[in-house]
């Protein structure tokens, strides 16, 4: 959408709204003995009856058979290519805490971890620390230092923390350290280009002065570092689709992400109740936002499917109150799936509504992935969700003549 060549020549202005509700890893799979999936055993009139009365389908968020992480799945919601572009972890977690990145800057997303007395990884979170636990740690890591480069460490939420180096020819071509598994040790970092090598050898002394400073810790004795970013550069998201948009999310990644793409981050609190009372605050100063709902992806990561279907009937419940605001356009997607069966994102294609005026039913009786195949959007890439969106929202005119 947001490459679209005449994009600037049909894109107009009006006082419609668009609301595009998030919920993070939507889409399952049915579970061992129990023959479906999580939508489909959930308990959601609500969504069902909004899907009565809305076009339907399933998305796919980078291409069929491609598992998705959460900035390539959020970003072509936005409209942006995904395989164009790509942006790491690392800087969406700073933008997202408010870290300043400038050009040349080096970001990646860390995790404490903690390892045995043979250096194996025994916890690749450091049994999920409380933020009280880990932002004194974090602080710790600011006195190590590498020649010729700034080293910034900040806190971002329970046992992950951001990394900012800021020096001369830094590269993001470098391999993470977090070889995924336990029993073996923090990997080294190695260069994926020639030009990267004087980075890696500063990322691996980093990391060996680090676990010096923290070697004394009980359980965040270590350290994890991936999503290794530069500071990037996106079109505007306002000013390509003529939007004053805005973003309101719990989690720091997806204000990071919000904040890249040019959106205002609304400041709001850490459970769904607070983030749906913001959007109610500032309601009447924009015309599109994007509401994020974490629940969903980490039950699903965390391997719980009744924790996943209680999430998704937690959502169902705000949904009379995201109706009242009576939004021109209702959108409710999901960035990728998140089958609790497997425990991680997968490639399965993600169930999507849509609902304005425009829409009156097609047929489909439940929202959830089965049914949705009969809507009438199909199987469709991602990326064009917000070419629906501004089109049922009447912000696209006629191309050609």
């Amino acid at each position: 959408m947001i490459d679209f060549p005449y994009l600037k020549e049909i894109v107009q202005t009006t006082e419609s709204k668009i609301l595009m509700v998030v919920a993070d890893g939507l889409g399952g799979l049915a579970s061992g003995n129990i023959r479906q999936s999580e939508l489909e055993a959930a308990r959601i009139p609500n969504i069902n009856r909004l899907a009565q009365h809305s076009a339907c389908g399933l998305s796919t968020p980078v291409a069929p058979g491609i598992t998705p992480g959460s900035g390539p799945g959020h970003l072509a919601l936005f409209g942006y290519d995904p395989l164009k572009y790509l942006i790491g972890r690392g800087a969406l977690e700073a933008m997202g805490i408010g870290l300043e990145l400038k050009a040349g800057d080096l970001a990646a997303r860390g995790n404490f971890a903690t390892i045995d007395s043979k250096g194996n990884l025994i916890d690749r979170r450091a049994g999920r620390i409380s933020s009280d636990q880990a932002a004194p740690i974090a602080k710790r890591l600011n006195k190590v230092s590498v020649p010729g480069i700034e080293v910034t460490v900040e806190h971002v939420l329970d046992y992950r923390f951001v990394l900012r180096l800021r020096g001369e020819n830094l590269s993001e071509k470098i391999s993470e350290t977090d070889p995924q598994i336990t029993g073996v040790p923090p990997l080294k970092v190695e260069a994926m280009e020639s030009n990267a090598s004087a980075t890696a050898q500063a990322v691996n002394m980093f990391t060996a002065n680090a676990f010096k400073e923290i070697a004394d810790e009980s359980i965040a004795n270590a350290l994890l570092l991936r999503g290794w970013a530069n500071a990037p550069s996106l079109p505007s998201f306002g000013d390509s689709l003529g939007l004053n948009p805005a973003a309101i999310a719990a989690y720091p990644m997806y204000r990071g992400l919000a904040s890249i793409v040019g959106m205002k981050v609304i400041k709001t609190g850490p459970d769904f109740s607070s983030q749906v009372q913001t959007l109610n605050d500032c309601w009447d100063a924009h015309d599109y936002f994007f509401l994020h709902y974490k629940f969903t992806d980490s039950a699903g990561e965390d391997g719980d499917y009744n924790k996943k279907v209680t999430a998704i009937e937690t959502l169902d419940s705000y949904i009379p109150e995201l109706l009242e605001l009576n939004p021109d356009v209702l959108i409710l997607a999901g960035d990728h799936s998140t089958p609790a069966i497997m425990g991680a994102h997968s490639w399965h294609p993600v169930p999507f509504l849509i609902h304005s005026k425009w829409t009156h039913g097609e047929g489909v009786s439940r929202f959830n992935e089965r049914e949705l195949r009969q809507g009438s959007l199909g199987v469709f890439e991602a990326k064009y969700i917000m070419s629906h969106a501004m089109a049922h929202s009447g912000k696209l005119s006629k191309f050609g003549p």
